[in-house]
């Protein structure tokens, strides 16, 4: 793609980027109220049938997972055109979520920065090592990367590393705001969890509030994964990096049943977003029918997302993710020098997912 062309796509989503108020206001009552209703059912189950139970808190997971859209939508200042509103309304919704609202607007916005740069991942990525990097690496490294990518580490102890560690920790370098909002959520967090624990008791409340709060996490965890490792997913050095490539290239169409497609607010549309970020969730699917070269972005499916997960390395001379069987019938490393470059980049943070 030309830089004519780059500088035109971006024009032609430019008019998405407005907030509509009444959308908002719909797209608030229509997700928070029925999560809480459907947290009051799944207590009030419990009479019934422990299994009824289960059935309304994994629905009410949907509707946290379309809370945490409203709260994406408010990190990136897209959601109402004012700038207090979306801070006030992202913090509560960082409650609900349990992911701190300054902290992760910082991070989310270097994710967005950097994605698909070779040279600067680590802050709010999942984990990639390219093949050159796997091979140069210790053993212990390659251990640590093989149980990362792990579908079961990942999708059933990420949830609880997000939650319970990287949400409630500051980097050392944030500043005093973003300190003093991850405090507030985390003591806003205990003093809720604990009234609610004390009216409803505490064996409810975990089983009700933990498969939310897991199913929830692992779909969160889930989206964000398949939406950048497909097979010929964009990956560059720096000086070959274009941010609209990296959006256009680097990010999945996820077409989704429409029911899916609601409940995750169109962040399936995941290309159009790292194009113009603050187009509000509502207004994806407008822009991507509206501007055809978005069209033309790598589609999957439910059935071919399941495939992401094969996927561990991505292959710079190829320009596609392999897998680790794949790893060992490939050429190796032709020369030291090809192994010192790789092992110079920035490590990625594995912590961040």
């Amino acid at each position: 793609m030309s830089r004519e062309k780059t500088i035109q796509l971006r024009k032609s989503v430019k008019p998405f980027e407005t907030t509509d108020k009444k959308a908002s206001v719909i797209q608030i009552l229509n997700t928070i109220p029925p999560f809480f209703i459907l947290w009051a059912l799944a207590y009030m189950s419990l009479s019934v049938s422990v299994w009824l139970t289960v059935g309304l808190s994994v629905i009410a997971a949907g509707f946290l997972v379309r809370t945490f859209i409203i709260f994406h939508d408010c990190t990136h200042g897209s959601f109402f055109k004012n700038k207090k509103a979306n801070d006030t309304l992202g913090t509560i919704t960082g409650i609900m979520t349990l992911f701190p609202y300054e902290k992760w607007k910082r991070e989310h916005s270097i994710h967005h920065a950097t994605s698909g740069n070779l040279d600067k991942r680590g802050t709010g990525d999942i984990w990639v090592m390219t093949v050159e990097e796997y091979r140069a690496a210790t053993p212990l490294q390659r251990l640590g990367y093989r149980l990362y990518r792990n579908p079961i580490v990942m999708f059933g102890l990420g949830p609880l590393y997000l939650f319970l560690v990287s949400g409630r920790f500051n980097r050392k370098d944030a500043k005093p705001k973003e300190r003093r909002n991850t405090w507030f959520i985390n003591i806003a967090v205990v003093v809720i969890y604990t009234v609610t624990a004390l009216l409803v008791g505490w064996q409810a409340f975990l089983l009700i509030q933990g498969i939310i709060m897991f199913v929830g996490g692992m779909l969160g965890i889930w989206l964000f994964y398949v939406q950048h490792q497909f097979e010929d997913s964009y990956f560059e050095d720096e000086s070959e990096w274009d941010y609209v490539k990296a959006a256009v290239d680097g990010s999945s169409y996820y077409k989704l049943p429409l029911v899916l497609q609601w409940v995750t607010g169109n962040i399936g549309y995941h290309h159009v977003h790292h194009l113009a970020p603050r187009v509000p969730n509502y207004k994806l699917e407008e822009a991507h029918e509206s501007v055809e070269p978005l069209q033309k972005a790598t589609t999957i499916t439910l059935k071919t997302s399941l495939e992401s997960l094969r996927f561990k390395l991505f292959d710079e001379a190829n320009k596609r993710f392999i897998t680790f069987r794949e790893l060992k019938t490939s050429a190796p490393a032709r020369t030291r020098a090809a192994l010192g470059e790789a092992m110079s980049r920035p490590k990625p943070d594995a912590r961040k997912s």
